[in-house]
């Protein structure tokens, strides 16, 4: 049974003066960030757990929306009370990332210099930035320390970034299906994803929000690609292998005929109605410049500053971010005598385990949020 959410919740920064500096040097503000907690924060504040989206997330990360009924947290099998991360020991947060569309600024957040959607005026962003802002939250809450930071994906480099940043404020981290930076099949995805957005007729360079027809197509092919990756061979030929969609032979023709496309097309088009094309745009791109070996000269200097006790954790069916990322981040953090757990879920799902195979994570995770801190 789902535990229904609190309400979303907004904080606004006030960076002197209101404005975020990026790592790119631009700067944006005042921002906001919805967010929303579960659990209780407990007296001595030191039960807080952290919780990083991925591309398509948001903060409601447990319960029912109370809002839309049939809108269930997108990790509600995971986080809750008696659950791997249980709400009854911790006070969960969950932000919508900057650069998000999910009620945080983003393209589509009006700019209060033009009283216009920011769309492409929005500055460049990074996964570091991104932290950036949620450190900022943490603190207005009165935080001094995480007891963990946890995320997948997307959200395991953000777990990776507020280790290496503010290593006195993480007691633990968790980054699950992640890497140090992205392989250049990765990239090639992730830029094949923009053009399709980017050449759709309604894109309009990116000003888009007043007019009828929004650049739909485009959003939606660029998630049926990135679905893909997502996927294992496996659990493709499991779950289609070769059947035709609601039909005998081919058609012989270009309508579906297969029932991976037409999962494919179901998959584009419902993205395509809750996301915003732009914060697409720019959060492959926070991905795609996600490089912690440049950032830092190697991954042996990002990690020297690391605190934290560490739990790596890959999807051996993963072929997005393999396992032979997540292991060149264990041997970088062994190398320098860090505290480091390594994980390997045997799953058929592919990347898409971290959000759905919760038996063994569930387990493993558990068991690291109650260990000793360093």
């Amino acid at each position: 049974m789902t535990v229904l959410h609190t309400s979303p919740q907004h904080f606004t920064d006030f960076f002197p003066p209101n404005e975020l500096v990026l790592e790119s040097g631009q700067k944006i503000g005042p921002i906001t960030l919805q967010y929303e907690t579960y659990g209780t924060l407990n007296d001595s504040k030191s039960n807080a757990v952290l919780i990083c989206h991925a591309l398509s997330g948001d903060a409601h990360v447990s319960g029912v929306d109370l809002k839309d009924p049939t809108y269930v947290g997108w990790w509600d099998s995971f986080v809750g009370p008696g659950k791997a991360i249980d709400t009854n020991q911790f006070f969960v947060i969950c932000s919508n990332v900057l650069g998000g569309c999910k009620g945080s600024t983003g393209p589509q957040s009006i700019d209060p210099k033009t009283q216009k959607p920011y769309g492409l005026t929005f500055p460049i962003m990074t996964i570091g930035d991104m932290v950036n802002a949620q450190e900022a939250l943490i603190h207005w809450l009165g935080i001094e320390s995480l007891h963990a930071v946890i995320g997948g994906s997307m959200g395991g480099m953000q777990a990776l970034e507020w280790a290496i940043q503010f290593p006195s404020k993480v007691k633990r981290c968790i980054p699950i299906a992640t890497t140090s930076r992205l392989s250049p099949q990765a990239l090639a995805f992730d830029a094949v994803g923009r053009n399709a957005i980017i050449s759709d007729p309604n894109y309009n360079k990116g000003h888009y929000y007043d007019q009828p027809n929004q650049p739909e197509n485009g959003l939606a092919i660029a998630r049926m690609i990135g679905h893909i990756t997502y996927l294992s061979e496996e659990s493709m030929d499991y779950k289609f292998g070769r059947k035709l969609q609601k039909k005998d032979d081919y058609g012989y023709d270009f309508s579906t005929d297969f029932q991976v496309e037409s999962y494919l097309v179901y998959q584009g088009n419902k993205f395509g109605s809750r996301f915003d094309a732009n914060s697409y745009v720019y959060l492959t791109k926070a991905i795609s410049y996600f490089d912690l070996e440049k950032k830092y000269g190697s991954l042996e200097s990002a990690f020297e500053r690391i605190q934290s006790k560490m739990m790596v954790v890959s999807i051996t069916s993963d072929w997005l971010y393999t396992p032979k990322e997540s292991k060149a981040i264990v041997k970088a953090l062994m190398k320098l005598n860090k505290q480091v757990t390594y994980c390997e879920i045997n799953s058929d799902s592919g990347h898409d385990a971290f959000l759905i195979d919760h038996a063994h994570l569930g387990k493993v995770t558990r068991n690291f949020l109650m260990s000793e801190a360093s």
